[in-house]
């Protein structure tokens, strides 16, 4: 205790000593980026080609495998998806293993392995690393493939598909990818239903055959083993791997416009428009400009800064808006993006393009770059904490022939650049007057205030596949007379009509939904006039229930209770109905025909609903039945607004009245199946179920 208490005061005064000697009117002089000492990684190469990386980390009794291959794309025109259906089949078997053996030994040593159209990863403890490399080794030489599991891929494929064409972000990265690139090259084509439904088993055999070979591949291994173990094993397990011959396609590269030009993708039901604003650029890591188009565009969004600062916190535009370079050897890309309302599309649009001038024209400050330095170099520096780092510097380094010392003076070099050099790179390679502005929106309300920003005055439309067409030719002629009052009312004849209807005094609906996998029950319960109740269950457990009762409507499940109000009650006395079609005039709700559309590739009658509160749901009617066969309606999230798609898929007839009893729903990435069983009506349902 005395020795302890004895450093105290030596400390203390030690200290006070210090700050006596500092004059703390004075700002004190930043330290030189220092030369970082980067992990070290050993290297080599075995006869076929196989180049090996290794990074000793022993802080874990782990090791994972991870191979990457290195290839330029071939465009997959009609074919597009090749390269991801054939991923997805990699670890489905192998000339020696079936797919469940696979599994069950995988998971008996608790270890993972996985594959994408790039390459595959595996990772176990250590005592387990041979087991796992020869099952490692076995997938990524040997893979056969069967047509079950591939009918299986392409049945989840063909259903994010369906869900991403009406998913507005996924239209946008679709839509500007083909802009920015052309849909004749690799990068600007992407999967479809016809692509997906076009690849066939002997395909992605080639595809696998082709690609996955030693000669193109770099194989980083990270985790508790030394190069000398390292070696050995991988000659023992890959050394038998053969060459292929992987030959580069050529294409044209793609280029900037000559002048900014602006398209639109047009969703009648968006309450708000994402805005995507992308060129080609010729760059990748190991060009002169890296590091300086890195500083450049953390200034302009890469990150809380200028674009986030000005459409978020000045003028409350957004959540967030963001810039950044992706760097490829092929051809990289510049892209600004950000989601807004309607009602300021064209300002915010009009803000994007301010900062992107504004760095090219005037001169950053010294403080906003010293601020933006101490930024990257702290993400930096957090992720030299993990071994897998250190292995993609390795791979980096052999693949762009980069300069031994590239990374351990990258801080060094991101100190140096000044703002000169910032508004040099900014003129170079920030182009606002070269861009694609895609906007994907609700063009009759943001259209017109767009064409401002294109050079000729005009206007570009798109559907979701990237086709181009003129709006005023779009969909079929629209038969004389018909109306959405007509639709609807054809709609309830053909569900059994206003009799059958006015004879329900309740109706309960029992049935199952699967998401991910996991299996729900379902009930709803209707009792007229104005009793509702919907409940879903788990394992026995309420996930959530809803219930109106009287005019009062309250939700309770696994995070809690809550009364309903405005929006959302108004929402759950439109579900209490069961033809909620009858009741939109004395409402208040406003429809209005837009076109006739496809859906599923038949007809429909596309009709946008429009609530007392402005929230817009878009019907489709089947133009042959006169069903409903798809609603699409906007919901918040935690990340912002995202469609609900819902597709009726079957009927059954019950008292003479027709009910969907197969439906599909899709909020975001997550697709739902809902299959109701039992549907019966007028039980004397009891009032205190909803209570």
């Amino acid at each position: 205790m005395k020795n302890l208490l004895y450093s105290i005061v030596v400390l203390t005064f030690t200290v006070t000593s210090i700050f006596a000697q500092v004059d703390r009117t004075k700002a004190p002089q930043a330290a030189p980026a220092p030369k970082i000492q980067i992990g070290d990684y050993t290297k080599f190469e075995l006869a076929n080609g196989l180049k090996v990386f290794v990074v000793e980390n022993h802080r874990l009794p782990r090791v994972s495998y991870s191979i990457s291959l290195i290839f330029d794309p071939e465009t997959e025109g009609a074919n597009t998806g090749i390269g991801s259906v054939t991923s997805e089949l990699i670890g489905t078997g192998t000339k020696t293993r079936t797919k469940d053996q696979i599994n069950e030994e995988v998971d008996f040593i608790a270890a993972s392995l996985s594959a994408n159209s790039e390459g595959i990863y595996a990772s176990s403890l250590k005592k387990h690393t041979e087991k796992l490399l020869d099952v490692f080794a076995d997938v990524t030489m040997n893979s056969v493939f069967k047509n079950e599991e591939l009918e299986k891929i392409r049945t989840q494929s063909l259903s994010g598909i369906a869900a991403n064409k009406d998913d507005p972000n996924s239209i946008s990265a679709n839509v500007s990818s083909a802009l920015t690139y052309g849909k004749s090259h690799p990068y600007g084509e992407f999967e479809t239903e016809s692509s997906i439904k076009n690849i066939s088993l002997d395909m992605c055999s080639q595809y696998y055959q082709k690609y996955f070979n030693p000669n193109i591949a770099y194989l980083a291994i990270v985790g508790d083993i030394n190069p000398a173990e390292a070696k050995k094993l991988i000659e023992k397990y890959f050394g038998k791997w053969k060459k292929g011959i992987v030959k580069s396609p050529t294409y044209l590269k793609p280029q900037p416009p000559k002048f900014t030009v602006v398209a639109i993708v047009d969703r009648p039901q968006s309450v708000q428009s994402v805005i995507n604003i992308s060129y080609p650029v010729d760059i990748n890591i190991g060009s002169p400009d890296f590091i300086k188009t890195r500083v450049t565009n953390t200034i302009l969004g890469g990150g809380i800064f200028r674009l986030f600062l000005n459409l978020r916190e000045k003028h409350a535009f957004t959540y967030g808006a963001y810039s950044n370079f992706n760097y490829d050897p092929i051809i990289g890309n510049f892209k600004a993006s950000t989601s807004v309302r309607n009602a300021v599309t064209d300002s915010a649009v009009g803000e994007i393009l301010y900062e992107m001038k504004r760095l090219r024209e005037e001169p950053v400050q010294e403080s906003e770059l010293k601020m933006v330095k101490n930024y990257m170099m702290g993400n930096f520096a957090l992720s030299l904490e993990s071994p897998q780092t250190i292995a993609s510097f390795a791979i980096n380094t052999e693949r762009y022939k980069l300069p031994k010392d590239f990374y351990s003076t990258y801080l060094k070099r991101i100190e140096a650049i000044t703002p000169s050099e910032v508004q040099e790179t900014a003129k170079k390679y920030i182009l606002p007057d070269q861009s694609e502005i895609l906007v994907v929106g609700k063009a009759s309300e943001i259209a017109e205030k767009l064409k401002k920003y294109s050079k000729d005055g005009k206007l570009g439309y798109y559907d979701v596949d990237a086709n181009p067409y003129d709006p005023s030719q779009k969909g079929k002629t629209l038969p004389v007379g018909v109306t959405a009052q007509s639709i609807l009312k054809q709609y309830v004849e053909a569900i059994g009509g206003i009799a059958n209807i006015s004879k329900v005094k309740d109706l309960t609906m029992k049935g199952k939904v699967s998401v991910q996998g996991m299996a729900l029950s379902m009930n709803i319960v209707y009792k007229f006039p104005g009793k509702y109740l919907s409940e879903i269950v788990m394992n026995g457990q309420t996930v959530q229930k809803q219930v109106l009762n009287d005019g009062k409507g309250k939700i309770s499940g696994m995070q809690g209770a809550k009364d309903l109000l405005g929006p959302e009650l108004e929402k759950i006395k439109m579900e209490a109905e069961i033809v909620p079609e009858l009741k939109y005039e004395s409402l208040g709700y406003k429809t209005e025909l837009k076109e006739i559309s496809q859906v599923s590739g038949k007809d429909a009658y596309m009709i946008e609903v429009t609530s007392p509160s402005k929230a817009i749901t878009v019907d489709y009617f089947s133009v042959e039945t006169g069903l409903k066969v798809k609603s699409i309606t906007e919901q918040d999230s935690p990340t912002g607004k995202i469609s609900q798609v819902t597709e009726l898929l079957e009927f059954t007839e019950v008292n003479g009245l027709k009910f969907p009893n197969k439906m599909k729903q899709s909020a975001g990435p997550q697709t739902f199946e809902v299959s109701v069983d039992e549907i019966i009506i007028n039980t004397d349902v009891k009032d205190e179920i909803f209570n």
